[in-house]
C-alpha cells in the first residue's frame, strides 16, 4: 500500500504522555505500519524526546511548545499524502496551511463547546486558556476546508455538526482496541481500578475516597500527577489505605494483569468525551461505573451515576455480581465495533478512498 501518512496530535502515549488520546494515535499508527504504511506523527514533544525519534515503526517528530507557530517545515518535511488530525489542534491548521494541495481530516476526540471549556478553565495554565481565546475562530475556520470529518463516537456527531455549522454531518471512525480472544479469568477478590492523571481534571481524590469507604475492596490506581509535588501530597494523604494500591504509571504486561484481574472501572472525571479507558475495561470484560454516559456506555456497561454518587454504584455492580454480566456485555461490544483489525480496515479505507489508491 504506498500511501504515506501524518498523524497530526497534541500527545503521544509515550515520553512521559499518557492520555487517552495519545494511546489511540499511537494505536492507529503503530497498527497502521503493520499493514505497510508510511506512518509519521509531528506532536509536542515529552521529557527525554529528541526532535526525531523511531516508535512503533513511525518517524517521530517533536517540537517544543513555544516552536508551535514554526512548525510548518515539519509538515513539509513529512511531504505525506494525508494528513490526519486525532482531535482538533493547531497543529491542524498549520498542517492545513503548509500542505494545502494533500488531504487533510480531523477526527473528533472531545470536543466542547466554549461552555464546556468554561467549566474545565480552572484546571488548565494560563496560556492554554488563551490560546483558546486566541485561536478558537482559526480552529474554527479550518474544519470547513478540511477533505472530511469524522467523530470517534456516534453521539459526537450531531454536536460536531452544530458546534461548527457543517453542511454535512461528520462520519463515524472510532477508536481502536486490543481485545482478548476471550475474557480474562477474574481475580476471586472485588478489585476496582482507576486509570489516568492524578490531575484535578480527572478527581483522582473521589477513588481515593472511595477506597477508604469500602475496605473490602482492593483499589488500584493506575496514573500519577504532572506536578511531582501534587504527587508527593496525593500518595501521602492516601498512600496509607491498606486497600488501595498507587503503582503510578503502568503499561504492557503490568497494566494488562490489572485489568485481567479487574472487576470494575471507576471514572471520575469532571468531563469527557469517550475515554479509551472505557474500550479497555470492556475489552477486559470490566463494567465502567462513571458519572459519564457517552453513547450509554456506562447505562449499558456498568453504571451512570448522574447525581455523582459513586458510593451507591459500586454497591449496585458488586450486588449480584452485576458487573459480571455488564463488563461481558461490553467485551461483546468492543468485539463487534472497537477491535483493532476491523477498526484499522475502516481507518485503511478511508485513505485509500481519499488518495484513490
Amino acid at each position: 500500500m504506498d500511501i504515506s501518512l501524518c498523524l497530526v496530535a497534541t500527545e503521544l502515549f509515550e515520553w512521559g504522555r499518557h492520555g487517552g488520546i495519545g494511546m489511540a494515535t499511537r494505536t492507529i499508527g503503530a497498527a497502521l505500519v503493520d499493514r505497510g504504511m508510511d506512518v509519521s506523527v509531528v506532536v509536542p514533544w515529552g521529557a527525554g524526546q529528541a526532535p526525531v525519534e523511531e516508535l512503533d515503526g513511525m518517524t517521530v517528530y517533536g517540537f517544543p511548545l513555544w516552536r508551535y507557530p514554526l512548525t510548518g517545515s515539519l509538515y513539509r518535511r513529512v511531504d505525506a499524502d494525508v494528513y490526519h488530525s486525532e482531535g482538533l489542534s493547531w497543529g491542524s491548521v498549520i498542517a492545513l496551511d503548509s500542505m494545502p494541495e494533500r488531504r487533510h481530516i480531523v477526527t473528533f476526540q472531545n470536543p466542547r463547546t466554549r461552555e464546556e471549556w468554561g467549566a474545565v478553565y480552572r484546571f488548565y495554565p494560563l496560556r492554554r486558556r488563551l490560546f483558546n481565546a486566541l485561536y478558537w475562530g482559526s480552529l474554527a475556520d479550518a474544519v470547513g476546508r478540511l477533505d472530511a470529518v469524522y467523530c470517534q463516537s456516534r453521539d459526537l456527531i450531531p454536536k460536531v455538526e452544530e458546534l461548527h455549522s457543517l453542511a454535512e454531518a461528520p462520519r463515524f471512525l472510532p477508536n481502536p482496541v486490543d481485545v482478548p480472544a476471550t475474557i480474562p479469568r477474574k481475580s476471586g477478590e472485588p478489585t476496582v481500578f482507576f486509570l489516568g492523571r492524578f490531575d484535578g481534571e480527572k478527581r483522582p481524590e473521589l477513588f481515593f475516597q472511595l477506597a477508604e469507604r469500602f475496605p473490602e475492596v482492593r483499589f488500584v490506581a493506575m496514573g500519577r500527577a504532572k506536578d511531582d509535588s501534587a504527587d508527593r501530597a496525593l500518595r501521602k494523604e492516601y498512600g496509607g489505605s491498606r486497600n488501595l494500591e498507587m503503582p503510578g504509571f503502568v503499561s504492557g504486561e503490568r497494566k494488562y494483569k490489572v485489568l485481567e484481574e479487574a472487576w470494575i472501572l471507576v471514572n471520575t472525571s469532571v468531563s469527557e468525551g469517550f475515554p479509551v479507558s472505557f474500550l479497555e475495561a470492556a475489552a477486559h470484560g470490566c463494567a465502567v461505573l462513571s458519572p459519564h454516559d457517552p453513547e450509554g456506555f456506562a447505562s449499558c456497561f456498568g453504571c451512570h451515576v448522574s447525581d455523582g454518587d459513586l458510593d451507591a454504584g459500586l454497591r449496585f455492580l458488586l450486588d449480584s455480581d452485576r458487573w459480571k454480566r455488564r463488563g461481558e456485555e461490553g467485551y461483546a461490544y468492543v468485539s463487534e465495533f472497537h477491535e483493532k483489525g476491523r477498526v484499522i480496515d475502516m481507518h485503511m479505507e478511508v485513505y485509500e478512498g481519499l488518495t484513490g489508491a
